[in-house]
């Protein structure tokens, strides 16, 4: 839409307003062939800058059409063919003006201002969006990398816990088995028969909860959540277990980092299972409302009505979760319901590889000035 607003302005100003005049015919052959120009120049911006070249020579000029080309010429043209071509109707151009009796002056000053300083903006523009995407690219790769060092950290901090306690409790809890079980085949009255075999038991089963814990921290990370794409199935979940759950969406989604995405995932399913556990019967409403630098993520449910078997841990690591991935989280209880928020940061977007409405903007400043140009040097006096 910005290149048509483009190219209408270009040929109203060299086609209508500042054309000297002359039979109609002439002025809309002049306005077509300008039209053509900037239609040439949208797909081979070194062919359209020479047309531009071309129109120029003849009379009526071509003021903001050779901005415009050459703009565009300077943030498209990359290859040596092409700047072969620029120089070459660049060298024709001159060579012409000079023939026709134009001073040397007014030829440079004239080519400077209309097709060199647009190309070198075209050209900065187009070196200003590869180096932003550059960056882009490689602030997603330093997150990347963040990420796999930081899973490294948390992987060989809980082998050194699973060492740890392995080494130290692990021993302790063996000793006391044994003894426990020393004791079991030993003659005693029959209460303190019961008594130690109560004791060997809960130290065997303690014996056997160590192991399992330590085991488990022993295992590589646990397998990536599904996500935000596994909210429905997890809602769904919960629905045939008899809860009301409600999964409200708004706004566009965007993307969130893999350690975002899991865990928006954990504070859903950490909300609805405190519902589950502690609430009153009564509808759950999980929100995500999509903000342009973050998502907001709410469960809504019925305020506790129960603390059974509540140690506390499950939001503790939930907060630690959600603040490793960069967000926020906030519990809210009260007498009318109990709230979890939770806000995780959006991946940073790629800027466009098109023209930005700034790169349109200065375009339309070109043609303006275009447009201004030749009421200094006086109309119909091209070159």
């Amino acid at each position: 839409m910005g290149r048509v607003v483009v190219a209408v302005l270009v040929v109203l100003a060299d086609g209508v307003w500042l054309f000297p005049g002359g039979p109609s015919w002439v002025a809309f052959a002049h306005a077509t062939a300008i039209a053509l120009a900037v239609a040439l120049g949208s797909r081979l911006p070194a062919a359209g800058l020479l047309a531009a070249l071309l129109i120029a020579c003849l009379p009526g000029g071509a003021y903001a059409l050779l901005l415009w080309t050459g703009y565009q010429a300077g943030h498209r043209v990359t290859s040596r063919a092409g700047a072969a071509v620029v120089l070459g109707g660049s060298l024709g151009y001159a060579g012409e003006r000079l023939a026709a009796g134009a001073a040397l002056n007014v030829v440079v000053a004239t080519y400077l201002v209309l097709v060199a300083l647009p190309m070198v903006i075209g050209r900065y523009l187009a070196q200003h969006r590869s180096l932003v995407a550059a960056l882009d690219s490689n602030n997603r790769r330093l997150r990347a990398e963040q990420e796999l060092l930081g899973e490294r950290e948390r992987l060989r901090e809980r082998l050194r816990i699973a060492r740890d306690v392995h080494d130290s409790l692990g021993h302790r809890l063996g000793l006391l088995s044994v003894q426990a079980a020393a004791l079991e085949v030993a003659r005693l009255p029959a209460p303190e028969q019961q008594a130690v075999r109560l004791l060997a038991r809960t130290a065997r089963k303690a014996m056997d909860e160590l192991h399992e814990l330590v085991g488990t921290l022993r295992q590589p990370d646990e397998p990536g959540s599904p996500g935000l794409d596994g909210l429905d199935e997890l809602a769904a979940e919960f629905r045939t277990a008899g809860m009301p759950v409600t999964l409200r969406r708004q706004g566009e989604p965007r993307p969130l980092t893999a350690a975002a995405g899991q865990a928006a995932y954990h504070v859903v399913e950490e909300g609805l299972t405190n519902a589950a556990k502690h609430a009153a019967p009564r509808q759950v409403t999980v929100s995500l409302d999509w903000e342009p630098d973050a998502l907001l993520l709410s469960v809504v449910s019925g305020p506790p009505v129960t603390t059974r078997g509540d140690t506390g841990y499950g939001l503790a690591g939930l907060a630690e979760r959600v603040g490793s991935a960069g967000g926020l989280i906030r519990v809210t209880p009260s007498a009318e319901d109990f709230r979890l928020v939770a806000m995780l940061p959006i991946l940073a977007e790629t800027p466009p590889s098109g023209s930005s409405a700034v790169d349109r903007v200065r375009a339309a400043a070109l043609v303006l000035a275009a447009a201004a140009l030749p009421l200094a040097v006086g109309t119909g006096k091209y070159g």
